[in-house]
């Protein structure tokens, strides 16, 4: 891990990360494309056990987030624990809150923790995207066309506009333009390849064996997506999708593929096991607003677990928005700093310092996990702090957790 004291004391009901553990991201279509979606969480399952040190037989329960429909596979979460070193009869779940459902499972295992359902828990999710399905509409057999559904255009039955489409919207409402987003978006890759050069995302990621595109064996190391060569001005050029308003593929992430699980527990089941805490894990919230509400979700989250806790909305040492879109971050930031622009510029000099899903891309069920573990890094590498992760998903939703490492 990286440099920066361990947390060592606290209340032995304090709940705890003791490991980290995430699959490098992958384009769509890209390295991962070949390894199905419990594949890819079966392996980091495995990488986080191996990092924790704990005895498979010790863990009490898996819960395993997924964003798309489980790629059409039924029960993910439990194929995928079948598929690693876990006994067989480690119970699961398999959690669909869209984005937010890496961030969702750690939250349902810190309430079985301080239930005292559980003790050490395996936490995350795991996307491919490139894997998933479009969708037959099943029928009786007739003449005439049959319209196939492709479900990533992310759109749903309650609002007549895909999610890019309305975010567009929902941006320019809150006064973020399309010039704001591009930025944001450049600032993203530029942020990630700097802390890619100092080695910050290795304590996360682990090497992926994959095969290339003539069949033979090699090593997938770093995140595909990010590019060196963005610039504002390339980014100006791109054409917005869906005919929207903002949204292009320049200033939104890409389709993904990865996976990210963290081993969560008490610290003095920790303490009995000999291992030592990375982080502490303070609070988890869910919000939900209106269907198109999104981009601010995250920030109305934050603001919930600030409020718990008597802080300033914007009062973190650090805080990781996923970009969902690049509007998201931009619009949260904007409402922790209740409007004002000059205190939300100064929030986001603190927010996604080491870029965030524009650049590493955004494998659904797994984005919630990354975020929080991207946290946990950053914090130990400042020399501890408090901070907060967040997370847009599935039509107004959003989730928050608050991080402190001593």
């Amino acid at each position: 891990m990286p440099s920066g004291k361990a947390i060592m004391s606290g209340q032995p009901t304090d709940i705890v990360v003791t490991a980290i553990a995430r699959t490098p991201f992958g384009r769509f279509d890209g390295a991962l494309k070949g390894i199905n979606a419990p594949q890819l969480g079966a392996l980091a399952m495995n990488e986080a056990l191996d990092r924790s040190g704990l005895d498979p037989q010790k863990i009490d329960a898996v819960f395993g987030g997924i964003g798309m429909m489980a790629g059409a596979i039924i029960t993910p979460v439990r194929q995928a624990l079948l598929m690693s070193k876990l006994p067989e009869t480690t119970p699961s779940a398999t959690i669909d809150r869209a984005c937010c459902s890496g961030m969702t499972s750690i939250g349902l295992g810190m309430k079985d923790i301080r239930l005292e359902e559980a003790r050490a828990l395996l936490c995350g999710g795991f996307e491919s995207l490139s894997n998933t399905p479009v969708l037959w509409p099943r029928q009786k057999a007739k003449l005439g066309d049959v319209n196939v559904t492709d479900p990533l255009v992310i759109r749903g039955l309650v609002v007549d506009r895909p999610i890019a489409v309305y975010t567009g919207d929902e941006s320019i409402r809150h006064g973020v333009d399309r010039a704001m987003q591009d930025d944001w978006a450049r600032q993203s890759h530029e942020r990630y390849f700097a802390a890619e050069e100092k080695g910050y995302f290795e304590p996360e990621r682990f090497s992926v064996e994959v095969s290339d595109a003539k069949g033979r064996t090699q090593n997938f190391t770093s995140d595909e997506a990010p590019r060196r060569d963005t610039t504002a001005e390339k980014l100006s050029t791109l054409k917005t999708v869906y005919g929207g308003k903002t949204v292009t593929a320049g200033n939104a992430p890409g389709l993904s593929d990865g996976a990210a699980f963290l081993v969560v527990m008490r610290r003095d089941f920790a303490e009995e096991n000999g291992l030592t805490p990375l982080a502490r894990l303070v609070d988890y919230v869910q919000v939900a607003g209106g269907p198109t509400s999104g981009t601010v979700t995250p920030g109305t989250a934050i603001m919930k677990l600030a409020r718990r806790h008597n802080r300033g909305h914007g009062q973190w040492d650090l805080i990781e928005i996923n970009e969902a879109y690049a509007a998201t971050p931009l619009v949260s930031t904007l409402a922790l700093a209740d409007g004002d622009k000059s205190e939300a510029s100064k929030i986001r000099g603190r927010t996604n310092i080491h870029g965030g899903a524009v650049a590493i891309g955004h494998p659904l069920g797994a984005s919630g996990a990354r975020l929080v573990m991207t946290l946990i890094n950053g914090l130990r590498r400042r020399g501890g702090g408090t901070g907060v992760a967040a997370i847009c998903g599935g039509f107004g939703q959003g989730d928050a957790l608050m991080v402190e490492v001593d």
